[in-house]
């Protein structure tokens, strides 16, 4: 939830009858429960802010100190409303008003949450830097201190300015914040303590990894998916797209390519009639083209042909950067995915005439112009269709190697094929992807983390 959402869902449960103490009670207890792991017996410091985080901040801190653990509070601005004064008075431990000489385990930050709207002080920033520098741990509650927690920006700052978070915990929902925008680095492990918000049916969803179907019992080569990869100028990109997709799933994949090269493996159909008839074949159930297309006029007829051909479609690569309202206008009714990285979305955004202030917004606002599903990649991939938004936990860094993206759109591929949604197909393979660069580990090239696909898939049938 944005904010505001997150108030409204607040402010119906008081007009059932729910009490704010009891609210700010449940979130603070919760948030005791996972500090205290992360304490390990050691001593805790809280800051405390004058609002309703704060609140939160002082039960948490009396919750902790009843279980026997050390805790000080720091609060260099008294409470101001009569809910958090009511909170700071449950608290019967050391209240400080700077934090001169106070060192520790864990640091809780709760000093301003959600609401704060404009930049932290240099005094506050100095505060919160010095507590996490003399605390082997730091935790935010809801988001930390300073960050939009609906845009994930440093509210007149840089990500780069944040210290790091061990765990974040949020309140009720998940905020935008806690998987997308500059400040990420800073969120660390996010967690959720619920607090008894319901499900409000809204557009913003968190993608957690789902059983992949097996073939049924009575599946062949067709029924589990055919995959054709379009090649291009540069070849290896595409076979590399070709084995992943095989890996993920696809029962099978042709490379349509008219050129050969020395990697293309046995198991591998090439297919090197002329592109128009090779995409005749009605059994494709999902085409790839994009990456080793080239950027050249040909290139560009090779797009303009899969796109006409009806055939579900992921565009990656290449394929993004040629692509243009004219050529998509020639699309069918076939789910179409699109897969861009920040620098081909910036670039798809100008195509199409739209525009957003944040990555969400502007994938949002992509797919509702061209009415494909976008995957933005990154280390905040978000996935968007015209009507809602899927944000993902954040994936292995070591994802960030050359060639990483033609697997990540083979395995979409080999999705799509087994699925026929756009979506679906875009969130298994996210995992699937992020599974994956779990197994090939540290430090592995892109052919390492395709044939890591084949135990990751094993991982969530």
């Amino acid at each position: 939830m944005t904010t505001d959402q997150m108030r409204a869902a607040e402010t119906a449960l008081f007009d059932a009858g729910v009490e704010e103490w009891a609210l700010m009670s449940q979130a603070g207890h919760g948030a005791a429960e996972w500090i205290a792991r992360l304490a390990a017996g050691g001593p805790v410091t809280v800051l405390c802010g004058p609002g309703h985080n704060g609140g939160d901040g002082y039960v948490a801190a009396a919750a902790l100190k009843a279980r026997g653990l050390t805790v000080k509070v720091v609060a260099p601005i008294s409470p101001q409303t009569d809910l958090a004064r009511h909170a700071a008075s449950t608290f019967d431990g050391e209240v400080l008003s700077d934090a001169e000489g106070v060192r520790g385990t864990a640091f809780v930050d709760a000093m301003f949450g959600i609401g704060l709207s404009r930049p932290l002080s240099d005094e506050h920033r100095a505060l919160i830097r010095d507590l996490h520098a003399s605390h082997d741990r730091a935790v935010a509650l809801d988001v930390p201190s300073g960050v939009d927690c609906d845009t994930g920006d440093v509210v007149g700052g840089e990500g780069d300015d944040m210290p790091r978070y061990a765990l974040t915990l949020a309140f009720g929902a998940w905020k935008p914040a806690h998987f997308s925008g500059p400040a990420l680095a800073s969120i660390g492990a996010a967690r959720l303590v619920d607090i008894g918000v319901p499900d409000r049916g809204g557009a913003m969803r968190l993608s957690l990894p789902e059983r992949i179907a097996p073939p049924a019992f009575d599946a062949h080569k067709y029924t589990r998916g055919l995959v054709a990869v379009v090649g291009g100028a540069m070849a290896g990109a595409s076979l590399m797209a070709s084995r992943a997709a095989a890996l993920a799933g696809a029962g099978y994949v042709k490379w349509l390519s008219e050129h050969d090269h020395p990697g293309h493996p046995p198991d591998l159909v090439k297919d090197n009639a002329p592109l128009a008839d090779a995409l005749g074949d009605e059994r494709i159930g999902a085409l790839l083209i994009g990456p080793g297309l080239g950027r050249d006029d040909a290139a560009r007829e090779r797009l303009e042909a899969a796109v006409r051909s009806g055939h579900p479609l992921v565009l990656d690569a290449d394929a993004l950067v040629l692509l243009m309202a004219e050529i998509l206008a020639a699309k069918g009714d076939a789910p179409i995915l699109l897969t861009p990285h920040e620098g081909e979305l910036s670039h798809l955004c100008d195509a199409f005439d739209v525009a957003g202030d944040t990555k969400r917004e502007r994938a949002l606002a992509l797919s509702q112009a061209t009415g494909c599903a976008v995957l933005a990649k990154g280390a905040d991939t978000l996935l968007a269709s015209a009507e809602d938004v899927r944000f993902f936990p954040p994936a292995s860094r070591w994802l960030s190697v050359a060639g990483s993206g033609d697997v990540l759109a083979g395995i979409c591929a080999a999705r799509l094929a087994a699925t026929g949604d756009a979506m679906q197909a875009a969130c298994e393979a996210v995992h699937l992807h992020g599974r994956a660069a779990r197994h090939a580990g540290a430090g592995f090239t892109a052919t390492m983390l395709a044939e890591a696909v084949h135990p990751a898939l094993e991982d969530m049938l």
